[in-house]
């Protein structure tokens, strides 16, 4: 139980009320409550990729009350609104998936969307959460956050150790600061709230949009599309050297719940497959599920972004975690969703 004094320490600090005494009785210890199937769960941003899959997990795992409001029925960009839903439905665990994503274009073009609106969405829906008793919180936060030249695999400890890299530093810079408003809640307050770092996702319900996509769903797209009109040949952004690793995201919402479940430290944990492949040789799987026949091109004038990027994900494995989806069966479940809802994909 948290102690009262704790909150008084600081009295001229006045920014964030102090929960009521029923609040604290409510939100209690991580050895005080568990998450249970009769637990108000609010999923934020179960609308997008991630939060989709993990209000999917969720209900697969029998949990009965899961809140998955859609951007008409709750602005997370609205202080008052994410303040007044909070205090509505007072939900007893948050996963807070939501944010504004995009690929290196997206980013070079919207640098101030990326940043502003993603600290928006994070800061009020932390801070209500922590305000209204939520037992605990679970942030999503992204590879992108390391140095551009972390050494690989990428360990947790590498956090703001070197530069970013330039073509998503605007995104990189808010999820960090999300992971920190989650550490120093609980420092301050002895709060319940973990940073989940995930590798790059991709599956069913990705956003499929020729510039606002990132690498892979942009590929099924554009080979797909290729094959449909006859074009000889598929251009492809960068040298096609640099090496990524991509995580299936229902294996995402698997490893959201279990940490939910059983993690309760401040420090950030990655969630990866310790898999990786070069964008030419992701570029060729993808060309051969989609049936295309062309010949594949390197734009080298374009940004490369980032040279590698492998999570050492073995804090999570320590924990009996594993992912179970090869890259070579989700790429094709993820090609079988696009072509069956092309003329509907997110864009």
């Amino acid at each position: 139980m948290r102690s009262t004094q704790s909150f008084l320490a600081n009295p001229r600090d006045t920014r964030t009320p102090p929960p009521t005494a029923d609040v604290m009785r409510k939100a209690g210890t991580a050895e005080e409550h568990s998450m249970n199937v009769d637990s108000q769960i609010l999923v934020a941003g179960a609308r997008g990729l991630a939060g989709s899959a993990i209000a999917r997990q969720l209900a697969r795992d029998g949990y009965q009350h899961v809140l998955a409001p859609a951007r008409r029925d709750l602005d997370l960009l609205d202080r008052s609104a994410v303040d007044r839903y909070f205090k509505d439905h007072s939900p007893a665990y948050v996963f807070l998936a939501a944010a504004k994503v995009g690929g290196i274009h997206a980013n070079s073009q919207h640098p101030a969307d990326f940043l502003y609106q993603n600290l928006a969405i994070q800061n009020n829906v932390i801070d209500s959460a922590y305000r209204h008793g939520v037992r605990k919180l679970l942030f999503l936060g992204s590879s992108c956050i390391y140095p551009r030249l972390a050494s690989q695999p990428i360990r947790e400890e590498s956090l703001l150790s070197g530069s970013l890299e330039p073509t998503n530093q605007w995104y990189a810079i808010a999820k960090i600061a999300g992971a920190k408003l989650c550490e120093s809640y609980a420092l301050q307050y002895g709060w319940n709230a973990i940073t989940l770092m995930p590798t790059n996702l991709y599956g069913p319900g990705d956003n499929f949009s020729e510039t606002q996509s990132h690498v892979l769903p942009a590929l099924i797209r554009r080979f797909h599309e290729a094959k449909q009109r006859g074009m000889e040949s598929v251009t492809i952004w960068g040298t096609g050297t640099v090496l990524r690793e991509f995580l299936h995201v229902d294996d995402l919402a698997s490893a959201a719940v279990f940490l939910m479940l059983h993690y309760h430290s401040t420090e950030p944990i990655n969630v990866g497959t310790g898999e990786e492949l070069s964008i030419a040789e992701l570029a060729e799987s993808i060309k051969a599920i989609a049936g295309y026949t062309g010949r594949i091109g390197f734009d080298h004038s374009r940004p490369d972004g980032t040279p590698r990027k492998l999570l050492d994900s073995s804090r999570l494995r320590a924990f009996g975690w594993r992912p179970r989806i090869p890259l070579t069966d989700g790429l094709r479940e993820t090609y079988a969703w696009f072509e069956e809802h092309h003329a509907l994909a997110r864009a």
